[in-house]
């Protein structure tokens, strides 16, 4: 994209892409059943979301991107867009943010050689996978020759995913990040069916014997956990958690209207809940964003509240899905149905990581700042 365009050009640019990507919505959510069904990997809804620019947009303005998730202009474009994903697919939408997350680093961390060499990558349609997490055995790991043995864990798009940002263990023990391609990788299955969220595609991936030059790295060992972008990107997987969210409550009363119990003052009174719960997260995700991408130098007030968002966005979703689940009752639970898939995706897809250590770093933050000296 060109990086002479003016601030208004480079909105307008996020303003038709994301309505170009809204109008796919509907077919996203049509082919979410026979995808979840077969744990297969969304091609075609990948290959619209490259054809619509949206591959590109996180990249910073200027390395051609329009900086989506990358820079405060592009924030509210980020957030419409992350949510009308988890709206249509939350598989997508994981798959999508996990680009988004891999462009960051990129952009953060590595040469301007080897973002060059990324944007090419997705300029031709590429996905950026981001994986991170090693198993309990055989991780991730550099030999004395420079290439790599072992492999990493829960890799979201396996198999589909062409290039991945990649951690990496270093001989001090911190973890280093590298930009690899996966054309030699090889793909196990986790050994377990997945409840929800199965057409983002989860395996195990092995690098045995991956070559890693040194344009290949990305920063510096320990910059993955380097705050305050390690913890403030949980926004975006908020975002999409919200679509997600949004789809629920949306089925949940399209299925009671549809069964003429609307007027039924309890399943009012659930729905409304519901909505609150809904609006609620919406309200959290907007501050949660906005404070990210503000570039404050407090960082420790930039990840109490990102962490307060998502605690508050995943306690939302758990009412709703409660509610949803009386309202429905059995109903919910049918399988094949859209309401069925989005509620195990969205179950599924709340299992972020370390819950309780997020909450009380946060309120031990608050506890400092708010009643110091008091």
């Amino acid at each position: 994209m060109d990086t002479l365009l003016t601030t208004a050009d480079h909105a307008a640019l996020r303003e038709r892409m994301c309505a170009t990507v809204e109008r796919s919505v509907t077919g996203m959510r049509e082919r979410a059943a026979a995808l979840d069904e077969a744990a297969a990997f969304p091609a075609e809804d990948i290959a619209r979301l490259a054809e619509a620019g949206a591959l590109l947009a996180p990249f910073p303005v200027t390395q051609g991107g329009l900086g989506m998730g990358s820079e405060p202009a592009g924030r509210a474009a980020a957030a419409r867009l992350l949510r009308l994903l988890g709206q249509g697919s939350l598989a997508v939408g994981r798959l999508y943010e996990g680009h988004v997350n891999a462009v960051r680093l990129l952009s953060l961390y590595g040469s301007a050689t080897l973002v060059r060499r990324a944007f090419a990558d997705v300029g031709r349609g590429c996905l950026i996978g981001l994986w991170v997490t090693d198993g309990p055995r055989n991780p991730l790991m550099l030999s004395a020759n420079q290439v790599l043995r072992g492999g990493k864990a829960f890799c979201s798009g396996a198999g589909g995913v062409r290039r991945a940002v990649v951690g990496v263990a270093s001989d001090g023990g911190a973890m280093r990040l590298a930009y690899l391609s996966t054309e030699a990788a090889v793909v196990t299955p986790l050994g377990a069916r997945m409840q929800g969220m199965r057409a983002a595609v989860t395996a195990r991936v092995a690098f045995d014997g991956t070559e890693v030059g040194a344009g290949d790295w990305i920063g510096e060992p320990g910059d993955y956990l380097r705050e305050p972008h390690f913890s403030a990107g949980a926004w975006r997987t908020s975002a999409v958690t919200c679509g997600g969210l949004e789809a629920l409550v949306m089925l949940a009363m399209q299925s009671l209207v549809g069964r003429h119990h609307e007027g039924d003052p309890h399943q009012q009174a659930r729905m409304g809940r519901a909505w609150i719960a809904r609006e609620t997260a919406l309200m959290w995700l907007s501050r949660a964003a906005e404070v990210a991408e503000a570039g404050t130098a407090d960082h420790a007030e930039v990840v109490a509240t990102v962490n307060f968002a998502r605690i508050a966005i995943e306690a939302a979703c758990l009412e709703a899905l409660t509610l949803v689940e009386r309202s429905i009752g059995l109903a919910a639970f049918l399988h094949p149905s859209p309401l069925e898939r989005v509620r195990r995706d969205l179950a599924t897809y709340l299992r972020q990581p370390a819950p309780d250590d997020v909450l009380t770093e946060a309120a031990a933050h608050v506890l400092a700042t708010r009643v110091a000296g008091s």
